[in-house]
């Protein structure tokens, strides 16, 4: 089922959101200071993608850095970005076909509005009881 919803995805939204990400990274590498940014704009596309079957978790140890970092994203870009997958999550979750995609946006939200800090990994890995729901051989 996580195929099939995230081969919909791609159709629909992934790709155009991936691309849109990932010419904010190639932005954000090419002004020396803004790499950090880049490359969590790298990371967000590859999450835009494929986000069924994947979760975002915060990545322990992140210091002070990634705080001041995801502020100065906050002003510049995560409200925007954020305000973005919301409208795009309620348009979805208009139709009853279209709610697993509004619930994707909305699982984006989090790491749209504050990408310092965090890691995208595996459902299974974020969630164990996940994992042992769907069984352990999976």
């Amino acid at each position: 089922m996580r195929t099939l919803l995230n081969i919909l995805w791609l159709v629909l939204s992934g790709l155009w959101l991936a691309l849109g990400y990932a010419v904010a990274g190639l932005v954000c590498c090419l002004l020396v200071v803004t790499i950090p940014w880049g490359i969590a704009c790298f990371r967000i596309a590859g999450y835009a993608l494929w986000p069924f079957g994947y979760s975002v978790v915060e990545r322990p140890g992140a210091g002070v850095a990634s705080g001041v970092g995801n502020i100065v994203w906050l002003v510049f870009a995560g409200i925007w970005l954020t305000l973005g997958h919301l409208a795009a999550g309620v348009g979805f979750c208009l139709t009853v076909v279209g709610i697993p995609f509004g619930i994707a946006h909305f699982k984006m939200v989090p790491v749209s509005l504050m990408p310092l800090g965090r890691e995208i990994v595996r459902s299974d890995a974020a969630y164990p009881s996940y994992r042992r729901a769907r069984g352990a051989s999976r």
